[in-house]
């Protein structure tokens, strides 16, 4: 699978002012760490569509996404409200119709990671529900 990691100024500089400010509908997801157990914090923009919500994984098979393929459940929080849930990957056929609404709602943001990779085989989804 294919995997655009983010550049150390993202890493180290944004990502955390994102998560703290909440820029462009950013969320924090909170996923348990598939090998040490722990808590894993990255910035995500999470999707209502059609009465459903979803995480789409822009970069691709980033870190997050193997621990939330592993773990089936997260958290997402912002302004001081945490959500719980369970996340089922959505199959790669059915991804079309939500990565358009997702690089509609998201814009430039993320532009180039699907230029990059133009395959929705590359782009990693999950519906998120309540437990």
């Amino acid at each position: 699978m294919a995997y655009r990691k983010p550049p150390l100024f993202v890493r180290q500089v944004f990502n955390p002012i994102a998560m703290k400010f909440a820029i462009s509908g950013t969320q924090t997801l909170v996923a348990r760490g598939r090998r040490t157990g722990e808590q894993h914090r990255v910035p995500v923009i999470p999707l209502e569509l059609q009465g459903a919500r979803y995480l789409v994984s822009p970069r691709g098979e980033a870190d997050w996404v193997r621990n939330l393929r592993a773990a089936g459940q997260g958290e997402l929080r912002s302004s001081g409200v945490t959500q719980s849930f369970q996340a089922t990957e959505v199959p790669v056929g059915e991804r079309g119709p939500i990565l358009a609404a997702y690089q509609k709602a998201a814009g430039k943001a993320v532009a180039s990671h699907f230029k990059a990779l133009p395959d929705p085989a590359d782009h990693p989804v999950f519906r998120i529900a309540s437990p």
